[in-house]
């Protein structure tokens, strides 16, 4: 009798069939929306051409030799369970998104909740909306969630700390507004912070390519988040809660999601506190992609220290959180907002962070005063 293979030989098989697939061509991770693009036709949902039964990939119809990925029908999903689409509708790009209803059973739940009416149009809801779900005929356990085309929230990157400002001051304003619903995130890592792209982005970019135009024939064109403010939004339900009041003591046996360095995670038998787990996740979010990366935000370390510490019980609550914001913001100066946010990975490069950067920042400023535009820019 033969052995079972091995997770090594497994992943040798895989990279083997991966090798075999000419460049371009469409990878296993792709069948799923080939093989169902005619039913989300029907549903009124468009794939890219990539994804139809009878794709013939263009630079072998026009016997190019340049690469496939030059192409626009050479642009593959990077996520196995993401793909844009188009709403035929009216033409509006959005993004669907395959679940397991067994794995994440609260997600539709959850987001149905945050995207119905009164919620839905609530000021400080920065929850994604759920445009609609659509149940997968061939699988009862698939579903494919139908939301806006969103954009990561740092790309691109933050030129002002007014724009930094702005955006924390969204996103805890989003957390305290779901905490207020009495529901946990539970994997807020900035990988789910996203931003409306639109504003920023009139003629968007090639949902798989972003810094791409459209069609792949230059770059997406963009303005700042001063001259075009965003909204920012929080995505990913699949691992969120909602109980009947937060402020009962509330003890959850926690799943580790995208961001592992939780000291809770240290001893996954216990149950802890989910809502103080935001907080965590909340601060160290701040800390890793702003404090460290960057200079000029360090009136927010006290702050932070406080969100991250290793005691669930001594970091504040999300209401706390946000009335200590909002006395940091008060004590900022117009010029503090309008100052250049320094990257550390910038200042190896002299003549960049001592002359150009500073030139351009100048220029910026100065047209951004002339408008009249807020130091802190604030969506419509």
């Amino acid at each position: 009798m033969s052995a079972a293979p091995t997770t090594a030989s497994r992943i040798d098989e895989i990279l083997q069939e991966l090798s075999n697939i000419p460049p371009g061509r469409l990878v296993p991770t792709e069948f799923f929306w080939r093989e169902h693009q005619k039913w989300l036709e029907q549903q009124g949902y468009m794939l890219r051409s990539r994804y139809h039964p009878d794709w013939v990939p263009s630079w072998e119809k026009q016997g190019s030799k340049e690469s496939p990925f030059a192409f626009e029908d050479g642009q593959k999903s990077w996520n196995a369970n993401l793909l844009d689409a188009v709403r035929m509708a009216d033409n509006e790009v959005v993004m669907l998104k395959k679940i397991s209803v067994e794995r994440h059973p609260h997600e539709v739940e959850i987001g149905r909740y945050f995207s119905a009416e009164p919620l839905a149009s609530h000021p400080k809801n920065h929850c994604a909306p759920l445009l609609d779900v659509l149940q997968v005929p061939d699988d009862n356990d698939k579903v494919i969630l139908v939301m806006p085309l969103l954009r990561h929230y740092n790309r691109p990157r933050f030129k002002t700390v007014g724009e930094a400002v702005e955006f924390f001051r969204q996103v805890i304003e989003g957390l305290q507004f779901m905490h207020q619903c009495n529901v946990a995130h539970c994997d807020g890592n900035g990988r789910n912070i996203m931003m409306d792209p639109k504003p920023m982005f009139p003629k968007l970019y090639h949902p798989s390519s972003p810094t791409r135009n459209r069609d792949l024939t230059g770059s997406a064109k963009h303005y700042t988040r001063t001259k075009r403010p965003p909204k920012y939004y929080i995505i990913d339900f699949g691992l969120s809660r909602k109980y009947e009041h937060r402020r009962e003591p509330i003890g959850e046996l926690l799943i580790m999601g995208g961001d592992k360095s939780a000291p809770e995670f240290e001893d996954l038998r216990r149950r802890w506190d989910p809502f103080k787990l935001d907080i965590y996740y909340l601060g160290n979010m701040i800390r890793e992609d702003f404090l460290q990366l960057t200079r000029g935000l360090e009136f927010m370390q006290p702050l932070v220290a406080d969100m991250v510490q290793d005691d669930p019980s001594k970091r504040p609550d999300i209401d706390t959180v946000a009335e200590r914001f909002s006395k940091i913001l008060q004590s900022l100066s117009w010029w503090k907002l309008r100052a250049r946010l320094v990257y550390e990975e910038d200042i190896q490069y002299v003549l960049s962070h001592y002359v150009t950067q500073p030139i351009g920042h100048f220029f910026r400023t100065a047209a951004h005063m002339l408008a009249f535009r807020s130091a802190l820019p604030r969506p419509r």
